[in-house]
């Protein structure tokens, strides 16, 4: 026989389910199963509850209640669900559910007292009654009937409604239907947890009073294993310890405008929660790791576990309990979400000293604050001794002295951060690792929700992105030049080049007026094209502040000041061109809460702000002019992520080349595996031996703040051996602070203190040895106004295809396993190609050279990818520390080169060193004495290539 797939198909699939993990089922044979219950307790049809089951169960649970007296409890109860509001009477209800009822009974000793009746046993969730039926037909003043109900002790908690794709019905219309049933007969669910809307392939379940947009899907953890996906998330949500666990410690009522909300977690809150809830339950281990995406909630999962630590003695006793932000910014938003929240044992942070008196007390409690607050609490305050912290954004400021003076204030506490970006930049010492920081030793994350869920769940949408960095560039390469040396005619040859290196860069050349130009023109028709007729908006992402007002000119000039705002820090003696954009910390709220809503301005253009924590659903399209890697162009890709109705993906226009090599710019693989479970009690040693080897060289001068002492500092290092010694030692401590930090021994141990002596020394020495107060600033500016002068920008090159930045390619790159083969082979081919130069001495690099260089970086020569760019640093770093070594021998660039050639090259040409040293000084001297130098710059190379054979 041939069965029509139905509804009831679904139905039945469910039921069978429910009953594998422990409901007693009614309907599994086709039948009305809430016939059975009414006829077993009496029920009449306009009732919502089955009052003859609750009864006998009250009398189970509560001794105070007895045959006598459960008919007066049932009556009161009755009435508290009278409500005109669903979502009042709901909140009002959930109390009883959760804490038990006041009832008033007759006392042994005559008289009455009032206890608390509960409804359910949480403690011993065996003693509570759990029924599944479908076809519960609620009549009032229409009728309704849901296709699948679960009670609670005969209190409906979830009420589902299901649909078959075969019948040409989805999830979409079930939540239509419940939304309806919410309104039709309210009654049903002032009781209710959560509703289920599910279709034959898919399930989403939402909050009682949840708008659609809320429902969501439930992916299981690995305990409910099934091959049927729905068959599992079903077992998995609605298995009665879930069921009673949710409820009793998963529910927020948040105050809004519109009426309050009730809140249930996602399932990656839950069991992310439910993991630090474990490990602290179990102590081996202090720290840990949640690794969620960006737009999955992690600020309510931060909320929910320290609800559940403060409210269960299960887990810990009375612990204080820490949320941590960054920024005065998410301090102000988690303050506010506090404040509209039924959660009760909270306090913030005021000041440094308020939360030091905080820490000090140890009182049970939440406490709010920010990072910097703890720059001068004092070490070992910590007054209890069960504490727990959650640092938000971790990855972008547990480290260096405010991640130690967290350590030092509070050093026996549980620390788990929470990141949408993990930072794990290299093997070096210096680098930042956040899963080193986290991560007990074998472990990567304690929890984790990708970027390939969060866009599976809907929860955030797919990027695509397009390139626009290559642009037809024509450099008048000798009159450039010829400018230059006019210019700067005054300054060394070693001056010259030292100028180029430090202010020809990628941020200068992205500052050129022909270029911004050309940006701001292709901007412009992109948005009216593409953008603007959705309704959507834009943000300009720009590498400094200088850039960022040339392009909010430009773009105001061909849209108008209404549609265009900008936004970046502002000081007191900014030129003019980037005081125009000055506004205050009001003014800068206001643009954003306009941009947010549905008016002026449309596009924003920014630096260095709005790339974290901003989150504008309208934002469709982000044109990125900056250089952004790893976790910042991860943060950054999030904020065009947000899905909006309407909305199907995010966008990225990329001016810099960023995507052109993805691989690289999002490096999350497994290579520093190895280094991130490195002990850190060695890298601690290690940076305790370099402390004192490099405060050592100021052995004899007094630690003080004087301006004698640091004179006297400065003077000590400024000429060798000291200053080598001082500048390499100097490196390598910084190195193993950055890679110690935080550690709270660095505050305990006065390890902080003389770093910080040190560096304030190494600010000055720079300064002393640089020849003025900010030598560079009106070279930069020169140099800039030469290449705008020399310097034209043709057509943007627009033939690139379209690439969607999905789920599957952001999984792989975020993930731990990805080799990175092509990168290394692009790195290797470079090093390759640049290893003949290594040994040869510095030469002043023409200044067309590197502007020509950074431009072919740009499009895409084999040194456009951002490992050629380190093999090139590390070459430069090389070639420096050879010009640094010349010096030491004292010799000139010339000697050195013959020098290094004869002794490393051709040894067999000579007896000693001291003999390479007369033959170089000897060639040098006849060579300035018979040949006009004053027009070869580049002579070290030129004699390098004549003295191959020398005599």
């Amino acid at each position: 026989m041939v069965s029509i797939p139905s509804e009831g198909g679904v139905e039945r699939s469910l039921l069978s389910w429910l009953d594998g993990v422990g409901w007693e089922t009614h309907g599994q044979d086709g039948d009305r199963g809430a016939n059975i219950l009414d006829e077993a307790y009496e029920r009449d049809s306009h009732e919502i509850i089955y009052w003859n089951l609750l009864a006998e169960q009250v009398v189970a649970l509560n001794e105070d209640v007895t045959e006598d007296n459960v008919d007066k409890f049932v009556s009161s109860l009755r009435r508290d669900l009278d409500a005109e509001n669903l979502m009042d009477g709901n909140r009002a209800f959930y109390q009883f559910l959760t804490k038990g009822k006041k009832f008033t009974v007759n006392s042994d000793k005559g008289g009455s007292e009032t206890v608390y009746v509960d409804l359910i046993d949480y403690e011993n969730p065996e003693t509570n009654r759990f029924h599944a039926v479908n076809q519960f037909s609620v009549s009032r003043e229409t009728t309704i009937r849901p296709d699948v109900n679960l009670f609670v002790n005969g209190i409906p908690l979830v009420t589902m409604e299901l649909k078959s794709l075969a019948q040409d019905n989805d999830w979409h219309d079930a939540v239509s239907d419940l939304k309806q049933y919410e309104e039709d007969v309210s009654r049903l669910f002032v009781p209710g947890l959560f509703n289920i809307a599910a279709d034959t392939m898919e399930l989403r379940y939402g909050a009682v009073g949840a708008p659609k947009e809320f429902y969501e899907p439930w992916n299981p953890s690995e305990k409910f294993n099934d091959d049927n996906e729905m068959g599992q998330a079903i077992k998995a949500l609605c298995n009665p310890e879930s069921i009673l666990d949710l409820l009793n410690n998963f529910v927020f009522y948040e105050r809004r405008a519109g009426g309050d909300a009730k809140i249930v977690p996602r399932y990656m809150q839950y069991y992310a929660v439910n993991r630090i809830l474990e490990r602290v339950r179990k102590g081996q281990h202090k720290r840990g790791l949640i690794w969620h995406t960006q737009g999955s909630g992690k600020s309510f999962t931060m909320l929910y576990a320290a609800e559940n630590l403060l409210s269960r003695p299960t887990v810990s006793r009375n612990p204080q309990v820490f949320i941590i932000v960054d920024t005065d910014k998410l301090n102000s938003q988690m303050r506010d979400q506090l404040a509209n929240l039924s959660l009760e044992q909270w306090t913030e942070a005021e000041s440094i000293d308020h939360l030091q008196r905080l820490i000090e007390e140890g009182s049970s409690q939440l406490v709010l604050t920010t990072i910097q607050k703890f720059e001068d609490v004092d070490p070992n305050v910590q007054g209890n001794d069960e504490v727990v912290v959650m640092s938000d954004e971790a990855h972008r400021f547990m480290e260096a002295d405010l991640g130690s003076r967290l350590d030092a204030a509070l050093p026996d506490c549980y620390h788990f951060g929470f990141t949408g970006t993990p930072v794990r930049e290299g093997e070096r010492e210096k680098d930042k690792n956040t899963f080193r920081e986290f991560s007990p030793k074998g472990e990567d994350y304690l929890h984790r929700y990708s970027v390939k869920q969060g866009i599976d769940d809907g929860l955030i949408l797919p990027v695509y992105f397009t390139l626009r960095h290559e642009m037809e560039w024509e450099i008048d390469e000798a009159g450039l030049d010829e400018e230059f040396e006019q210019e700067f005619r005054g300054m060394t040859t070693d001056q010259k080049r030292e100028a180029i290196r430090e202010n020809v860069t990628a941020t200068t050349l992205a500052e050129i007026e022909p270029r911004v130009e050309r940006a701001v023109e292709e901007i412009d028709t992109h948005y009216d094209d593409h953008v603007s007729p959705n309704g959507w908006k834009g943000m300009v992402v720009t590498p400094s502040r200088r850039s960022a007002a040339m392009y909010g000119e430009r773009l105001i000039e061909r849209r108008g000041d209404e549609e265009v705002e900008v936004l970046y820090t502002s000081t007191k003696d900014d030129p003019d061109l980037i005081k125009q954009f000055h506004t205050d910390s009001e003014e800068r709220d206001s643009i954003v809460k306009a941009f947010k809503d549905d008016e002026n301005p449309k596009l924003l253009v920014v630096h260095n702000m709005l790339l974290t924590g901003f989150d504008a659903p309208i934002l469709k399209t982000m044109y990125l002019d900056r250089n952004l890697k790893n976790h910042n162009l991860m943060q950054a890709i999030a904020r065009t992520n947000r899905p909006a109705s309407g909305k199907e993906n995010g966008e990225i226009v990329d001016f810099q080349g960023v995507f052109e090599n993805i691989d690289e710019a999002l490096d999350y693989d497994a290579e520093t595996k190895a280094y991130a479970a490195r002990d850190k009690d060695e890298l601690y040693d290690d940076l305790v031996e370099q402390i004192e080897r490099v405060m050592s060289i100021f052995d004899g001068i007094p630690k003080t703040d004087t301006q004698e002492a640091t004179s006297e500092a400065v003077e000590r290092v400024s000429t060798h051996p000291e200053r080598r010694e001082f500048k390499q030692g100097f490196r390598r401590l910084e190195n193993l602070y950055e890679a110690v930090a935080p550690d709270g021994r660095l505050v305990s141990e006065g390890i902080e203190r003389e770093y910080k002596w040190l560096s304030r020394i190494h600010v000055a020495f720079k300064r002393t040895t640089s020849g003025e107060d900010n030598p560079e600033d009106g070279m930069r500016e020169k140099t800039r106004e030469i290449i705008n002068e020399h310097v034209e920008i043709g057509e943007i090159k627009r033939d690139f295809p379209t690439y969607k930045l999905g789920e599957e390619y952001l999984e792989d790159v975020e993930g731990l396993d990805n080799p990175g083969v092509a990168a290394s082979q692009i790195a290797h081919a470079t090093q390759e190609h640049l290893h003949p130069r290594e040994n040869q001495n510095p030469r002043y690099k023409r200044l067309s050279e590197r502007v020509t260089d950074i431009v072919e970086r740009w499009q895409g020569d084999e040194i456009s990818d951002p490992e050629a760019v380190e093999a090139l640093k590390s070459v430069e770093e090389e070639v420096l520390n050879v010009e640094e070594e010349a010096e030491e021998q004292g010799m000139d660039d010339a000697e050195f080169a013959i020098y290094t050639h004869l002794t490393e090259e051709t040894p067999e040409a000579i007896d000693s060193d001291k003999g390479a040293e007369e033959v170089a000084e000897g060639i040098v001297s006849q060579f300035t004495e018979r040949v006009d130098t004053s027009y070869n710059r580049y002579f070290p190379t030129g004699v390098i290539s004549a003295i191959e054979s020398p005599s």
